[in-house]
């Protein structure tokens, strides 16, 4: 359940790289293209091809792959999508004609062009169009691995022969991807990787077929309505089985890991090799998602042996939430005995080092939060990570002693540049990409060396100082004792001594944080028009259970009280706020999506006396519908009665009889991920107490509610009219 608006950890980083390369950040599956060294990286040209650019010389280009290396014979140009080089610099992997799965085009076609054969060729030749999935060279650079149609091949790249690797491969029985929900709340859709030495390809069996269906109805596609199935397991339905087999290339034949525990009633978020080829390294969560466990498994044998255990009383974030929302890779040290690893076992998230024996050592030290992993520099002995020990609200770069020796974190960030900083560092640990900004100066990007952030090429970072009509950030303390971060953008000619309507925006769950200072807040995209000159309030407050940096007791307090704890913070912040005297406390509005959908109806519904207009979209109206990993991870599992109690008490379905004020409600009826199920079940309980309301299903959009001609700006201006009727702008 995630929100549209906001750009928490990877979001951010995808959005950042994208404004750093000019919309042109096309690495096969996210990040850079770096080369070897570490001082040149590649990228897709605006011509066609693919360039390589030096960071210590902005001036410098050298065309390494044209337009005409990418044209097939008798075919148009390939379009690069995404692309990769062999380890030797000798082929490069050219993604293109991509399709979309779920939430990103993960399918399409695969070509090779072999830069000292000149040869273009297409790989998985007799496989349908854009079936192909996550496409890997092996490390000897002789043979690509693939999943097509829910099976993995291998093809060997000098004959063009292609070898399926498992056969049993359907909708429902996934082999090298994975399923809905493993998708949507761990990140993974890469479930393949290849041995070191290439002859074995460790993968990912999902078995579906227990899940039920959700069936979404299409009745404008044909003459006659048709359902669209898609399989999804609710909260207190078991979750697909999940298992890692590893498969001989020669043979074609598995072997099954043998990890303790039912496989159903756990999750393999996380597998890799480790720098033997004879062994992979796993993490199993337990289906509450507060037991994480580490086993090495042995290939030959397919034996496992545990190294490390984790409890917590919440849950334990998978490595996917510190390591930009990518589970691929583990961060081995090169003694291939070690590796780091991010907990939250002291109240703070910090990093470890763990021994393949079990051993761990603390190496940040401090009451903070490390925000996210940047880089591990082995050879100069540091690791570089993102942390704002102050300011919960911002971000720069921090590092330590990889030996953990440091009694304090030491900021690379230069001072006097308060907001946002993400750094991508190359993987010599010389050089990164930096990109700054704040609420009110753009996004700047840099090239500087490290460790002493000096300025290579790019532009020197500076604060906008002369932007008008700044965000406004504040602290809040509420009737409960929680102080609260904010911000606000008061109307561009605010006079003290009149009252003006607030329009709240709202997440208020685990997987977004709104109150940031970057680049974007205080604007409402879905506003036609300027809400500041139109004389509104907006602003934004942040309670607990948001994944901000202020230890995990703050963000771990909502277990089990999603819909309950958010809420009363959101509402007794706005109680405050109400006592204003510039605030007009008969004119408050809320709106959210998804997940802030959902606070926005708790709100209007549970506290009808402080918001009296609300505009919901894709809200999950009853947390019982949605899917088993997201919801169970914060509310625990539903097995019993007394499961099931917190669901429903958080749930808006429960309070929908309290509505007083005006509620827009807003869903595509062929949203994926919060199904129109929970519309229909809303609509029925406002209707039997009748309560009115106003209605807007846009027919077979998603959850973004997109697609087709008109349909953002009908939204828009759906959005705005309405808000402009019930919450009328400007002081009085």
């Amino acid at each position: 359940m995630k929100t549209r608006f906001y750009y928490p950890g990877a979001a951010f980083v995808a959005l950042a790289m994208l404004l750093f390369f000019g919309g042109e950040a096309r690495a096969q599956r996210g990040g850079i293209n770096w080369a070897k060294d570490g001082y040149q990286y590649y990228r897709a040209g605006r011509d066609g091809g693919i360039d390589e650019f030096d960071t210590r010389d902005s001036a410098k280009k050298t065309t390494v792959i044209t337009k005409e290396m990418l044209t097939p014979a008798g075919k148009p140009a390939l379009t690069v999508s995404g692309f990769s080089f062999t380890d030797d610099g000798s082929k490069v992997l050219i993604f293109t004609n991509t399709k979309r799965v779920w939430r990103y085009n993960t399918r399409g076609d695969y070509w090779v062009y072999d830069i000292n054969a000149k040869t273009l060729k297409q790989l998985g030749i007799g496989k349908p169009e854009s079936s192909l999935m996550f496409a890997k060279i092996s490390p000897d650079g002789s043979k690509a691995a693939y999943v097509s149609e829910h099976n993995l091949y291998v093809e060997d790249l000098a004959s063009g022969s292609i070898k399926p690797l498992t056969t049993d491969g359907t909708s429902r029985l996934i082999n090298g991807t994975f399923d809905w929900a493993y998708e949507e709340e761990f990140d993974c859709r890469d479930g393949f990787r290849w041995s070191p030495d290439s002859r074995l390809i460790a993968y990912w069996q999902i078995d579906a077929r227990k899940i039920k269906n959700y069936l979404m109805l299409n009745t404008t596609d044909s003459i006659y309505p048709f359902t669209v199935p898609v399989e999804y397991p609710v909260a207190g339905e078991d979750p697909s089985s999940a298992k890692v087999g590893v498969v001989d290339i020669s043979s074609a034949s598995t072997k099954w890991i043998d990890v303790p525990g039912d496989n159903v009633q756990h999750y393999i978020p996380r597998m890799e090799w480790t720098t033997n080829s004879n062994e992979i390294i796993l993490e199993q969560l337990n289906r509450a998602q507060n037991e994480s466990r580490i086993f090495v498994g042995n290939v030959s044998n397919g034996t496992t042996h545990l190294i490390h255990t984790e409890t917590d009383k919440a849950w334990i974030d998978g490595k996917s939430r510190w390591n930009g929302g990518n589970p691929v890779g583990w961060d081995w040290l090169k003694d291939g005995k070690s590796f780091i690893w991010v907990s939250e076992k002291d109240g703070w998230r910090h990093i470890y080092r763990i021994t393949t024996e079990g051993k761990e050592s603390l190496i940040t030290k401090g009451d903070y939060d490390m925000i996210s992993l940047n880089c591990v520099d082995e050879k100069d002995g540091f690791v570089y990570f993102t942390a704002s020990p102050e300011n919960a609200t911002q971000a720069y770069l921090y590092r330590v002693k990889l030996n953990g020796s440091s009694k304090k974190p030491e900021m690379v960030t230069p001072a006097g540049l308060p907001g946002t900083h993400s750094y991508t560092i190359s993987p010599n640990g010389k050089i990164a990409m930096h990109i700054f900004s704040n609420s009110y100066t753009p996004y700047q990007n840099e090239v500087v060396s490290l460790p002493d952030n000096k300025h290579i090429s790019g532009t020197v970072p500076h604060l906008n100082t002369d932007a008008k009509n700044k965000p406004v950030f504040f602290k809040v303390k509420t009737e409960d004792g929680i102080e609260m971060d904010g911000w606000m953008v008061k109307p561009t000619n605010f006079d003290s001594t009149k009252k003006y309507p607030v329009v709240f925006t709202v997440y208020a769950e685990p997987a977004g944080q709104t109150v940031v200072d970057r680049y974007g807040v205080g604007r409402n995209g879905l506003y036609v028009g300027n809400m500041t000159d139109d004389g509104y309030i907006y602003m934004a407050i942040e309670g607990r259970g948001a994944p901000a940096p202020k230890g995990a007791a703050w963000r771990k307090a909502i277990y089990k009280n999603i819909g309950i704890i958010n809420i009363r913070d959101q509402a007794m912040g706005a109680k405050e706020i109400l006592k204003w005297p510039f605030v007009d406390s008969s004119r408050i509005a809320v709106h959210g999506w998804s997940g802030g959908g959902s606070t926005t109806l708790n709100l209007l519904f549970q506290y009808p006396d402080i918001y009296k207009t609300g505009i919901a979209v894709a809200a999950v109206g009853w947390q019982l519908s949605y899917d088993n990993i997201y919801q169970e991870r914060y509310m625990g599992v539903p097995t019993d009665e007394a499961g099931r109690e917190p669901f429903i008490k958080g749930s808006p379905v429960t309070y929908a009889k309290n509505l007083r004020g005006n509620l827009l409600y807003i869903h595509g009826t062929g949203d994926d991920n919060v199904h129109y199920r929970n519309a229909e079940l809303l609509i029925n309980e406002l209707v039997k107490y009748n309560r009115q309301f106003q209605l807007m299903s846009y027919p077979n959009r998603t959850h973004g509610i997109f697609e087709g001609p008109g349909t953002t700006l009908h939204l828009h201006t759906l959005f705005t009219q309405y808000l402009k009727e019930h919450c009328p702008p400007g002081g009085r």
